[in-house]
């Protein structure tokens, strides 16, 4: 049985003999409340060839490498990579450097994947005319905050525009697949596909999937979202966790959108809209606080509408505080994004091309 290895020992040939068909790339760090489960889930997927897991760690501050070398001894297509940076990004191109598949799946380690999840992308990878495949994001929550955020990105209001989501895949879909554009969730692809592209750019620790979607995209290539591959998995559980993750996607939205202007949807423009009428309003002359006061007014009715409806979906409590759930991912996103914008440039060229009026 082979031991774990990490990112500094020699990395594992191509094909060794035997063969494996899939590598799955786990990036993990701090993950112990999920990590026994979820590789439990991940090591039940039904497939006809051998699959290989690799888990990049990033030095956790929990019983998270603990558990994953625990696992290791009890299976041997488990092997543990150090992550010594900490990023996902990095993490991901060091899991795609020791990878063995002809085909490399990512998996996260909160997230519970349908059994057949490896093998109907295979099949759809296989058809020729996709370079990336992937599933919609089926949010549940485990505890209160959890499950708050849940119910918001079960609504419009939630998900900004985007076809990755159950919704807007129900919707819009031909035979339970749709066409995406950079916003993705995860993925199936040939190893040499992501090799071609230069894996996962390191610059963006967050954000890193949509920019490498833009490029793929730019390339002429197509990444489709699948119905059937639908994955639950848990979002932030406390709103300080899910103000520092909206602002951190709202501040690398602005530097994939300055490099890759096509990227930029009219929807990622509200929550910057929204920040800068709450800003004014507040601080602005009073003279000038009325226009941008109505707007806020039409937010908050906005806000009130859409957790009246969720109240049916879920308990009353958590539907009363999705105002406050809401507010927390629209305002962090935009702040963050202004924010991105005084690091990176603003990205004039990807607002232009999103106000500007389709033909």
């Amino acid at each position: 049985m082979d031991p774990p290895v990490t990112a500094t020992q020699a990395e594992t040939p191509r094909r060794a003999p035997g063969g494996v068909d899939v590598s799955v790339l786990v990036a993990v760090r701090n993950e112990e409340t999920f990590v026994r489960d979820t590789v439990t889930a991940m090591r039940a997927q039904d497939f006809d060839g051998e699959i290989e897991f690799l888990f990049m760690e990033g030095r956790s501050e929990d019983r998270t490498r603990e558990i994953l070398d625990a696992l290791a001894a009890e299976d041997q297509r488990i092997r543990v990579l150090d992550n010594p940076d900490r990023q996902l990004a990095s993490a991901l191109n060091l899991g795609l450097r020791n990878a063995r598949g002809e085909f490399v799946v990512q998996m996260d380690a909160h997230t519970f994947y349908p059994p057949d999840y490896i093998a109907r992308g295979v099949e759809r990878l296989g058809r020729g005319d996709v370079a990336w495949v992937s599933g919609p994001p089926m949010p549940f929550g485990v505890d209160k905050w959890s499950s708050r955020v849940a119910l918001a990105l079960g609504s419009w209001l939630g998900t900004g525009g985007s076809n990755k989501w159950v919704s807007r895949l129900d919707a819009g879909s031909r035979n339970g697949e749709i066409d995406l554009d950079t916003s993705v969730f995860a993925g199936i692809w040939r190893r040499e596909t992501l090799e071609r592209f230069g894996g996962w750019d390191e610059g963006w620790p967050v954000n890193h999937d949509s920019e490498l979607a833009a490029r793929v995209l730019g390339a002429g290539e197509r990444i489709v979202c699948i119905r059937e591959l639908g994955s639950r998995y848990v979002p932030r559980g406390s709103l300080r966790g899910l103000a520092r993750q909206y602002w951190r996607y709202g501040y690398y939205r602005a530097k994939t959108s300055r490099r890759h202007p096509e990227s930029m949807r009219r929807s990622h423009l509200l929550s910057p809209a929204l920040t800068l009428a709450v800003a004014a309003g507040l601080l602005a002359p009073r003279p000038l606080r009325s226009l941008p006061r109505l707007g806020m007014l039409a937010y908050a009715l906005c806000l009130l509408s859409v957790s009246v409806r969720a109240a049916a979906r879920g308990r009353l409590s958590d539907a009363a505080a999705l105002p406050l759930v809401f507010a927390t991912m629209h305002l962090a996103w935009g702040i963050g994004f202004f924010a991105g914008c005084a690091r990176f440039g603003p990205p004039f060229g990807a607002i232009g091309r999103a106000v500007r009026p389709r033909s």
